[in-house]
Protein backbone atom coordinates (compact mmCIF):
# COMPACT_ATOMS: atom_id res chain seq x y z
CA UNK A 1 0.00 0.00 0.00
CA UNK A 2 1.46 3.90 -0.92
CA UNK A 3 -0.02 7.16 -0.37
CA UNK A 4 -0.13 9.32 -3.50
CA UNK A 5 -0.88 12.83 -3.66
CA UNK A 6 -3.31 12.84 -6.60
CA UNK A 7 -4.06 16.14 -9.21
CA UNK A 8 -7.71 15.53 -10.21
CA UNK A 9 -7.60 17.19 -13.82
CA UNK A 10 -11.18 18.29 -15.37
CA UNK A 11 -9.16 18.72 -18.99
CA UNK A 12 -7.40 15.14 -18.83
CA UNK A 13 -8.37 12.57 -21.01
CA UNK A 14 -7.16 9.73 -19.05
CA UNK A 15 -6.26 8.51 -15.67
CA UNK A 16 -2.75 8.35 -14.59
CA UNK A 17 0.24 7.39 -12.56
CA UNK A 18 4.06 8.73 -12.69
CA UNK A 19 6.61 5.83 -14.25
CA UNK A 20 9.10 6.77 -11.88
CA UNK A 21 6.84 6.48 -8.82
CA UNK A 22 5.67 3.19 -10.05
CA UNK A 23 9.50 1.89 -10.51
CA UNK A 24 10.42 3.79 -6.98
CA UNK A 25 7.91 1.80 -5.21
CA UNK A 26 7.76 -1.76 -7.39
CA UNK A 27 4.28 -1.43 -8.34
CA UNK A 28 3.87 -4.32 -11.15
CA UNK A 29 2.90 -3.03 -14.64
CA UNK A 30 1.57 -4.73 -17.64
CA UNK A 31 2.17 -4.04 -21.18
CA UNK A 32 -0.62 -3.40 -23.68
CA UNK A 33 -0.93 -4.32 -27.04
CA UNK A 34 -0.35 -0.99 -29.34
CA UNK A 35 1.57 1.70 -27.45
CA UNK A 36 -0.89 4.57 -27.46
CA UNK A 37 0.94 8.13 -28.67
CA UNK A 38 0.62 11.20 -26.22
CA UNK A 39 0.53 14.64 -27.22
CA UNK A 40 0.72 18.06 -25.80
CA UNK A 41 -1.99 20.40 -25.73
CA UNK A 42 -0.58 22.56 -28.97
CA UNK A 43 -0.90 18.66 -30.65
CA UNK A 44 2.42 18.12 -30.54
CA UNK A 45 3.87 14.82 -29.64
CA UNK A 46 5.18 14.42 -26.02
CA UNK A 47 8.88 14.52 -26.00
CA UNK A 48 8.54 11.48 -23.15
CA UNK A 49 7.40 8.56 -25.60
CA UNK A 50 3.93 6.82 -25.58
CA UNK A 51 2.09 4.92 -23.22
CA UNK A 52 3.04 1.28 -23.24
CA UNK A 53 2.29 -0.09 -19.86
CA UNK A 54 -0.97 0.33 -17.21
CA UNK A 55 -1.13 -0.68 -13.54
CA UNK A 56 -4.16 -2.44 -12.09
CA UNK A 57 -4.46 -0.97 -8.61
CA UNK A 58 -7.00 -0.09 -6.09
CA UNK A 59 -7.98 3.25 -4.85
CA UNK A 60 -8.77 4.48 -1.30
CA UNK A 61 -9.91 7.23 0.17
CA UNK A 62 -11.16 7.07 3.65
CA UNK A 63 -14.06 4.50 3.03
CA UNK A 64 -14.22 4.98 -0.43
CA UNK A 65 -12.17 2.27 -2.53
CA UNK A 66 -12.65 1.23 -5.85
CA UNK A 67 -10.15 -0.99 -8.52
CA UNK A 68 -9.08 0.91 -12.03
CA UNK A 69 -6.45 0.64 -14.56
CA UNK A 70 -3.84 3.91 -14.32
CA UNK A 71 -1.33 4.40 -17.72
CA UNK A 72 1.93 4.73 -16.66
CA UNK A 73 3.58 7.83 -18.08
CA UNK A 74 6.00 10.40 -17.14
CA UNK A 75 4.48 13.00 -15.33
CA UNK A 76 7.28 15.21 -13.97
CA UNK A 77 5.86 16.76 -10.85
CA UNK A 78 2.42 14.81 -10.65
CA UNK A 79 2.24 11.04 -8.95
CA UNK A 80 -0.69 10.86 -10.26
CA UNK A 81 -3.64 12.39 -12.29
CA UNK A 82 -7.32 11.33 -12.37
CA UNK A 83 -9.43 12.55 -15.18
CA UNK A 84 -12.70 14.97 -15.78
CA UNK A 85 -14.48 10.69 -16.70
CA UNK A 86 -13.65 9.51 -12.94
CA UNK A 87 -14.54 13.06 -11.34
CA UNK A 88 -18.10 12.98 -13.51
CA UNK A 89 -18.10 8.63 -12.20
CA UNK A 90 -18.02 9.72 -8.70
CA UNK A 91 -19.15 13.27 -8.29
CA UNK A 92 -17.53 14.40 -5.48
CA UNK A 93 -19.01 16.47 -3.12
CA UNK A 94 -16.36 19.49 -2.42
CA UNK A 95 -16.58 21.32 0.55
CA UNK A 96 -13.76 24.19 -0.94
CA UNK A 97 -14.09 26.75 2.50
CA UNK A 98 -12.65 23.60 4.50
CA UNK A 99 -10.83 21.34 1.71
CA UNK A 100 -13.14 18.70 2.35
CA UNK A 101 -13.88 16.30 -0.09
CA UNK A 102 -16.72 13.79 0.13
CA UNK A 103 -17.18 10.19 -1.96
CA UNK A 104 -21.09 9.21 -1.06
CA UNK A 105 -22.36 9.80 -4.81
CA UNK A 106 -20.06 6.50 -6.42
CA UNK A 107 -20.65 4.43 -9.08
CA UNK A 108 -22.28 1.58 -8.00
CA UNK A 109 -18.86 -0.26 -8.94
CA UNK A 110 -16.84 1.48 -6.16
CA UNK A 111 -19.03 -0.61 -3.64
CA UNK A 112 -17.20 -3.72 -4.59
CA UNK A 113 -14.04 -2.91 -3.04
CA UNK A 114 -15.35 -1.52 0.35
CA UNK A 115 -12.31 -1.61 3.06
CA UNK A 116 -13.89 -2.11 6.61
CA UNK A 117 -11.31 -1.83 9.05
CA UNK A 118 -11.66 -3.11 12.57
CA UNK A 119 -10.96 -0.66 15.36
Amino acid sequence: MHSVKTLLDSRATGNFIDRDFVYMKGINTQSISRSIPVYNVDGSPNETGQISKVVDVVLRYKTHSERTLLAVFSLGKQNMILSYIWLKDHNLEVNWQTGEVQMNRCLFRCKEYRVIRKE
